[in-house]
């Protein structure tokens, strides 16, 4: 039971990291005019900051005193999900013509959820 309310604990919080993930992206690309990889690398960079905290303290509750080094862990496990993130969105959006650019992110989230919540319960949070 304790790794179903963990799932949905990482699931609230990535809920609240799409949005700012988004939300980031969306101001960064339409407003800002960067470029759409540059933008969702900005936006893919504060949500991780922001669920890096959260997750710390409310999903995983750990104590580990060690956070920089808790931190760089969990900063590994999002730049390699970063990696699938783009990979996925550039397949989608850029190799199969047509895919609009949101929907090929949010496929992307989604796959690269289950990487991040595996990974940093087996690595980051053990």
């Amino acid at each position: 039971m304790d790794l179903f309310f963990r799932i949905i604990k990482f699931g609230l919080t990535g809920l609240l990291g799409m949005a700012i993930d988004f939300g980031a992206t969306w101001l960064f690309k339409e407003k800002i005019k960067v470029n759409k990889y540059v933008a969702n690398a900005i936006g893919f960079t504060l949500a991780v900051t922001n669920n890096y905290l959260i997750n710390r303290v409310w999903t995983f509750q750990s104590t580990n005193a060690h956070w920089g080094t808790e931190f760089s862990k969990f900063l590994v496990v999002s730049l390699i999900g970063l990696g699938l993130n783009t990979f996925i969105i550039y397949l989608f959006h850029q190799r199969k013509n047509g895919t609009n650019f949101y929907v090929a992110k949010f496929f992307a989230i989604v796959i690269v959820f289950i990487w991040n919540f595996l990974a940093n319960m087996l690595f980051t949070f053990k």
